[in-house]
């Protein structure tokens, strides 16, 4: 198969790029916020680089910022983290990173890199939407962290700027390929319907990995059929397959 045209790589990368500075922005907002919980500007810079995984570190300092335990903040940030689990098996096929570049590779492993990448053509595709994608946001979001923790108070209501929209548009933006599917709608009319229920009802979190328990339910009652939106699995093409 012949490798991604140079043209297609740059449409790749450019896309990336854009998601980057969409989600990267919001983190003016988390570091604004993880001052005020009672952060410093260099634990809130720590745990953007070391966590790195927006919604988990939303819910830490959410808990700790209502006055409760960092231990209760802790397992908050890894119950939400654990969606990222699920992503790294799909993407440990699909990528075909080995060694020290898969230990590497699994820093990156967010909902928008996860995003940019199983709905590409090729694995290769697949490789640098996911590689442009996971470093832009990386590099954006830790430096918005930092901006946004020396800024604090003085930034004011986050959501004032419209930080909390911008992201979710660009990853509505992502997952919109993929609603071409007749299963993937129901999916995602299903899981979205079932997470705006519980939002009411239960802690922060919850509703997240209920959703994603009705993917993983229709998944499985599906799995004997093909979803032509995904990328193949390589392991299920012939010699010479995605390169």
């Amino acid at each position: 198969m012949p490798g991604l045209e140079p043209a297609r790589r740059r449409a790749i990368v450019r896309d990336g790029l854009a998601v980057g500075v969409a989600t990267g922005a919001y983190g003016l907002s988390f570091g604004a916020i993880a001052v005020t919980s009672g952060l410093d500007v260099w634990q809130a810079c720590a745990l953007s680089l070391l966590a790195f995984t927006g919604a988990s570190q939303f819910a830490l300092v959410g808990v700790v910022g209502a006055g409760g335990a960092p231990l209760s903040g802790m397992a908050t940030g890894l119950l939400l983290g654990t969606r990222n689990t699920l992503y790294g098996l799909r993407l440990s096929t699909l990528l075909g990173f080995r060694g020290a570049r898969r230990a590497a590779a699994a820093q990156l492993v967010i909902d928008e890199s996860t995003a940019m990448s199983v709905n590409r053509e090729s694995g290769e595709a697949a490789r640098v939407g996911f590689l442009a994608t996971g470093l832009a946001v990386f590099v954006l979001w830790n430096a918005a962290t930092f901006v946004g923790a020396l800024a604090g108070d003085a930034l004011g209501d986050p959501k004032a700027w419209g930080f909390d929209s911008a992201v979710g548009g660009a990853f509505l933006a992502l997952l919109w390929p993929r609603l071409r599917d007749r299963r993937n709608q129901v999916c995602a009319v299903l899981a979205a319907a079932l997470a705006l229920v519980l939002v009411p009802v239960v802690p922060a979190g919850v509703p997240v990995l209920a959703a994603g328990v009705v993917a993983l339910g229709l998944g499985l009652l599906g799995r004997d059929t093909s979803d032509p939106t995904e990328v193949p699995d390589p392991d299920d093409l012939p010699e010479g397959g995605l390169r």
